[in-house]
């Protein structure tokens, strides 16, 4: 590649503009997509955030399910051992054997009633957890529905311009690679201050083409010398006259 120091002015300007104009078809497509890649990752994030919601949901209602059955089996622990207490009941010898055992079969009836009661405390929390878990999944299928219709209006466009963009990229790269270090960062740090990214614009009408500050006639006439590179004393942008301008096209 040849050094860019050896550049002429005049070729510098053209590159600039051939750089400007292939960005600003970038931009173009930038905006066709729109909002669509943000909001197809800031869904993406979302969905993920649900489905991890969802999935300790699912991990507590399975915990529930476990205790509540662990709490079963306690009861006809309690239970099988009353029957053992009552069949020891009929073989007792004196009272004192048998206040032992009704001590015993009282305890495990309050476990029965405490195991009981458990159970219906946290058959209520299941039911809730439930319901949550329902609407978790209703929330994840209705952002997936969205989802998919936002992917399929980005994949549309991709592909529609994937082409146009991979060329003009490519002739972005080999603009840049014809534009001086110095150059290119004022250009890249002008394109940066506008929303619009024109960091090369026409003088129009005699006024800038960025700002459309009037721009004097002196000035105009060392604009077409292209003898130096000339920027807008207002808004910054660098100038170049309209015969230079529409001479150079990117297709």
């Amino acid at each position: 590649m040849a050094a860019v120091k050896d550049f002429s002015v005049e070729e510098k300007l053209v590159n600039l503009l051939r750089l400007q104009k292939t960005d600003s078809k970038l931009d173009e497509i930038q905006v066709l997509k729109g909002e669509l890649p943000m909001e197809v990752k800031d869904l993406e994030d979302e969905i993920l955030g649900l489905n991890t919601r969802q999935t300790r949901i699912e991990e507590v209602i399975n915990g529930m399910t476990e205790f509540i059955e662990g709490r079963k089996n306690a009861i006809k622990d309690a239970e099988a051992l009353i029957a053992k207490y009552e069949k020891q009941s009929d073989n007792v010898k004196n009272n004192r054997e048998f206040e032992a055992i009704n001590k015993e079969v009282e305890m495990q009836q309050l476990e029965v009633k405490l195991c009981e009661k458990q159970i219906r405390d946290a058959n209520e929390d299941l039911a809730e957890k439930v319901k949550a878990l329902e609407i978790a999944k209703k929330e994840v299928a209705t952002k997936e529905g969205v989802l998919n219709h936002k992917k399929g209006e980005l994949e549309k466009i991709i592909a529609d311009t994937e082409k146009e963009e991979t060329a003009l990229n490519k002739l972005s790269a080999d603009a840049r690679a014809h534009i001086d270090d110095r150059l290119m960062y004022s250009y890249d740090r002008i394109r940066k201050s506008y929303r619009n990214g024109l960091a090369v614009v026409p003088v129009e009408r005699d006024a800038c083409g960025g700002c459309f500050n009037s721009i004097p006639p002196q000035r105009q006439s060392e604009i077409r010398l292209h003898k130096k590179i000339i920027v807008c004393e207002n808004c910054g942008r660098i100038l170049v006259d309209a015969d230079l301008n529409d001479s150079v096209e990117v297709k």
